[in-house]
């Protein structure tokens, strides 16, 4: 569905919760397209560290510059000709393999380059022939900039008008993108196909956990490969991790004791972390996360209240509130609640004390 989205120019936002494999599947689409479309470009940027719209404008400009040429004279003479009226200043990095440049003018002094910067790649796409797919990773952070709706509503203004242009936008922090793009009142409200990233099937990860044993001339069984994915939930992120600490203790055979040793040394890695998360929480958050990392559903119950010390019903919301902003659970349809992270529920009900 990507690569269709991408070569119809089809506006895309993938949603799904941390480590899912976002990010993977963008750059997978990215090489097909590269190795069967020459007319079309892909631009990679990432907002992770862009805290300002002057950053995130300074990103935006470098990354489609970098993806509408390969040469370092094109580089120059490329921000020249469109950038022109920002004196841009163009550094080599010290391996002298890759470039960059910054605005020789204050972005507050500057306001006219702000049109100019936005419908970049719809300019250089007309003038070159080629098709531009732009795709920012962590897109959420545009939340914590200075009048954060207004910004909003001038990237659309600019974008929707782009022809040979799509945006493909996705992030880490999937409430708030539900909420830039799933909510009416919002200036993204029905921008482009929204995908929900699912998790890869179980019988999807273990073919690929044996194929990998094999071609290494090592053996995992079956329900070996069955109970890596049920210790993980089929998490992307840590089922290749599990995945690898069995391969790498493994010397010939799998056995059950390497998954089990496996396991619990991934969870000791991983035990400094957790910790660290605890701390950013009030008991009763902490509380509301054992309830839910113990399958607990009627959380305004006498009973549950009581037995995790949650306080009052009234607190419930609040605390739903507080743990989803900070990425520690999802609610799924039907209003069930999860933790996001498999392997920290089992932290919380078999080691945390």
């Amino acid at each position: 569905m990507l690569v269709q989205n991408f070569s119809h120019l089809i506006n895309t936002i993938i949603i799904s919760p941390r480590r899912w494999g976002k990010t993977s599947l963008v750059n997978r689409t990215s090489e097909i397209l590269a190795e069967t479309r020459s007319d079309i470009r892909i631009c990679h940027i990432d907002i992770f560290n862009c805290r300002t719209e002057a950053q995130f404008y300074q990103a935006y400009a470098n990354a489609i510059l970098k993806a509408s040429t390969n040469a370092w004279d094109e580089f120059i003479a490329g921000a020249k000709k469109y950038l022109g009226k920002l004196v841009p200043i163009v550094s080599l990095s010290d391996n002298s393999q890759s470039y960059e440049f910054t605005f020789g003018l204050n972005f507050k002094e500057a306001q006219f380059s702000y049109d100019e910067i936005l419908d970049l790649p719809e300019k250089i796409a007309k003038e070159s022939g080629k098709k531009f797919v732009v795709c920012i990773d962590e897109f959420q952070n545009i939340n914590e900039y200075d009048d954060s709706l207004g910004f909003q509503r001038k990237l659309r203004s600019h974008w929707q008008k782009h022809s040979s242009v799509c945006y493909c936008l996705y992030g880490s922090k999937r409430h708030m993108l539900l909420n830039i793009f799933n909510n009416y009142e919002m200036p993204f409200y029905k921008f482009g196909d929204i995908m929900f990233l699912p998790k890869i099937q179980e019988m999807n990860w273990i073919e690929f956990i044996r194929s990998r044993f094999e071609d290494t001339r090592k053996s995992i069984s079956e329900e070996q490969c069955k109970k890596i994915t049920e210790l993980t939930k089929c998490h992307p992120y840590y089922t290749q991790q599990l995945s690898q600490q069995v391969w790498l203790r493994t010397s010939g055979k799998c056995t059950n004791k390497v998954i089990e040793e496996s396991f619990m040394g991934v969870i000791g890695q991983l035990s400094l972390l957790f910790t660290n998360i605890l701390d950013t929480l009030t008991p009763k958050q902490i509380n509301f996360l054992l309830a839910v990392a113990h399958k607990e559903s009627n959380f305004s119950s006498k009973e549950v209240l009581e037995k995790y010390k949650l306080g009052t019903s009234a607190n419930i919301k609040n605390l739903k509130k507080a743990t989803l902003e900070k990425d520690l659970i999802d609610i799924m349809p039907g209003e069930k609640i999860e933790l996001q992270d498999p392997l920290f529920e089992y932290w919380l009900k078999a080691l945390y004390h």
